[in-house]
């Protein structure tokens, strides 16, 4: 199986090329080889590799940004994953595409099952689900997997700021009304080779996502905590001598250009059908930092 993968350079996408390397070959690629705004290029690089699989972490991920940059979040996040969807298509290919749990509007009491209702309240959110509608209206055999609040050890994350304002700051303010699933990058990349290799040993993987294992999954951590407990815990596993106090602040003390969602907790309730289990949230926050 051949394999292409954009933004190899990425959080999800530098774990994603060794997660998937026992899968086929894997041709992967960064923004100056196949950039997501440039969708001639995307055309291009799809039809010169011909490959079996396209997945796809890359995207505009500027949360704030994309509410000064619509039409430029539109093409990367929406545009974009058409065109490798209609392509993908006409090769008999399949796509793995990551969303987010910025689709919904965060109203809703408990976690979100793959089926409930979208509802993106900013930008960056509608231009995601504009990316899954797109590879749902192309009829592609698909797997959209959507997370939430990705850190890793690279890039630009949560983790890494307040890694780095903990050992400049005596006191640390964190939003303690907004609940989610923080969810280390790595987990991610090796739970999509996980259910890549289940699908594969079913069907064959495209067949497989062209039946009723595909679709979209939630694909999260397991646990549920705010912004301020993600903080507590990163604080206290940092190696620092001096550690900051970590202070509780509603949202509405810390105004930002894009609204999040209030819920941002995922069932992963259908991956575990396939007897996929997600690890804690602090489990793998441990492993992360350790």
């Amino acid at each position: 199986m051949k394999i292409l993968l954009t933004g190899k350079n990425g959080q999800v996408g530098y774990e994603l090329e060794r997660s998937l390397q026992a899968l086929g070959e894997v041709v992967a690629v960064d923004r100056s080889q196949m950039d997501l705004s440039d969708l001639r290029q995307v055309r291009e690089v799809i039809r010169a590799v011909r490959p079996h699989l396209i997945v796809n972490p890359a995207a505009y991920t500027a949360v704030d940004r994309a509410e000064s940059e619509p039409a430029l979040a539109l093409r990367i996040n929406g545009e974009a994953p058409a065109v490798m969807a209609d392509e993908a298509k006409k090769l008999g290919a399949g796509i793995i595409h990551y969303s987010t749990d910025y689709v919904f509007d965060g109203t809703k009491e408990t976690a979100y099952v793959e089926t409930d209702a979208t509802c993106p309240i900013n930008a960056y959110g509608a231009t995601k689900l504009a990316g899954e509608q797109a590879i749902q209206a192309a009829g592609v055999p698909h797997l959209i997997l959507r997370t939430s609040w990705v850190y890793g050890m690279r890039g630009k994350n949560f983790l890494l700021t307040v890694m780095r304002l903990a050992g400049e700051r005596d006191e640390l303010r964190i939003v303690a009304d907004q609940f989610g699933s923080p969810t280390w990058c790595r987990t991610v990349a090796d739970t999509t080779a996980q259910l890549v290799a289940r699908l594969d040993a079913r069907s064959g993987v495209v067949e497989a996502m062209a039946g009723e294992l595909g679709g979209i999954y939630h694909l999260t951590a397991s646990g549920r905590t705010s912004w301020h407990g993600f903080t507590e815990e990163i604080v206290r596993h940092a190696s620092i001598a001096r550690k900051p106090r970590v202070t509780a602040i509603r949202t509405e003390e810390y105004p930002l250009p894009a609204k999040r969602p209030r819920n941002s907790e995922l069932s992963g309730e259908r991956l575990r059908s396939l007897n996929l289990h997600m690890p804690h949230w602090q489990h793998a926050l441990a492993l992360c930092q350790g």
